[in-house]
């Protein structure tokens, strides 16, 4: 039980779980890349995603003040989704995790062709 409170008083884990769910990193990866964007760029820039997992991460990242919805009064509605100040904040942190991601990426794949090319040599 000592490690279920342990793991609620991280402050961490909060921001994680709102950055870090399927799409969601993507999608904050693609707006620090692209800056603002229209639902519908954004439909044509994150691959595979249905309008209505979109609009769902989107709603969250609201939620969680991760992004600001600007809707313009024009027929049709034009609605619009940047980074909030906290997010670009948060950004510099994520550029880091980025590079880290990519050095693992590399040491994992070449982890994996050294165990393939080796399996069947121990003795």
């Amino acid at each position: 039980m000592a490690d279920a409170d342990n793991h609620a008083n991280c402050p961490m884990d909060p921001l994680l779980r709102a950055v870090t769910g399927r799409w969601t990193t993507y999608i904050l990866w693609r707006l620090v890349q692209e800056g603002s964007l229209r639902f519908g760029e954004l439909m044509g820039l994150v691959p595979s995603i249905s309008a209505k997992v979109l609009a769902d991460r989107l709603r969250m990242l609201e939620r969680n003040d991760l992004l600001i919805r600007t809707q313009k009064d024009t027929i049709p509605p034009e609605v619009s989704y940047e980074l909030t100040e906290d997010e670009k904040a948060l950004h510099a942190s994520l550029k880091g995790l980025h590079m880290i991601a990519l050095d693992w990426r590399a040491r994992v794949a070449i982890g994996r062709r050294f165990s393939r090319n080796h399996r069947h040599r121990c003795a």
